[in-house]
């Protein structure tokens, strides 16, 4: 781990395409304010790729975080997987020191619900999606006492998650009936920009819509869900939480609370400025 000294800290985040995140605004914002100095670098490759850049990233840097779809893929590469890693099969904080996976997703999704007065307790709640996002919240989701089901279109691989997980597989979320949607597929950025992982009528009968994506800041599927009467969410907030309780972990940190709502208050404060 990084020890807060004058050295300046090196980060970056893996993924397919990471061209358009906005993970080295944040960190950098969050480094800023503790007064670390931080290079932070987008690396976006694809499948090909993934090994000569995990050597690059793991020989070169302090650490890095992983998003879509290489979560799972990065654990061959670790010695030791930490907390949340474990539990729910999926690294998005990887510090290279020690080689050690660590998942942020889930304390930064429930972070990111208690802000915006979300309450996912006893209500049935629809994950799209069975990657290392959708697990990593339908697990955080279903310790947290909601009723958990999941759908996304490989049945084999779904059951298969579903068993591990201990959640109910959906067979079709076009029928609706659930309070919650959450939308962690990918469907709807980059290439999907303008597309949604389900119709307007999969929102029958929900009071609340999701999506993880922040760019666009409203994807067709809140759009869709605005309009069928759901509040809505994008996922800017859980970026920002998850990212946080990373660089505590990168910089030996405990975590607190209202620290990182005061620091996502001002983060959100300097967007508007610049607007």
């Amino acid at each position: 781990m990084v020890e807060m000294n004058d050295k300046k800290v090196r980060l970056g985040l893996l993924g397919r395409d990471v061209s358009k995140s906005l993970s080295e605004e944040v960190h950098t914002f969050i480094l800023n304010a503790w007064g670390v100095d931080c290079d932070y670098e987008r690396v976006s490759v694809g499948a090909g790729e993934f090994d000569n850049a995990m050597r690059y990233l793991l020989g070169d840097f302090d650490g890095f975080n992983v998003t879509i779809p290489y979560k799972r893929e990065v654990m061959a590469y670790l010695n030791t997987l930490v907390g949340d890693a474990m539990d729910f099969g999926s690294v998005n904080t990887i510090v290279t020191e020690n080689l050690t996976g660590y998942n942020t997703d889930g304390v930064g999704f429930l972070m990111m619900l208690r802000m915006a007065g979300i309450l996912a307790r006893n209500k049935k709640v629809l994950i799209l999606g069975g990657g290392g996002a959708g697990r990593s919240i339908a697990k955080t989701l279903k310790k947290d006492g909601a009723f958990v089901f999941m759908y996304q279109r490989r049945r084999e691989k779904l059951l298969e998650v579903c068993a591990e997980l201990g959640i109910t597989p959906a067979d079709d979320p076009e029928v609706g009936g659930y309070d919650i949607l959450i939308n962690c597929t990918g469907v709807g950025m980059h290439e999907t920009e303008g597309c949604s992982p389900v119709s307007a009528k999969a929102f029958c009968g929900a009071s609340e819509a999701i999506d993880l994506i922040y760019s666009p800041s409203e994807s067709e599927f809140l759009r869709q869900a605005r309009e069928a009467g759901l509040a809505t969410l994008n996922g800017a907030g859980m970026l920002f939480y998850q990212a946080y309780y990373a660089d505590c972990i990168f910089l030996h940190r405990t975590p607190d609370d209202n620290e990182a709502q005061k620091l996502f208050v001002e983060y959100r404060k300097t967007k508007e400025e610049k607007v």
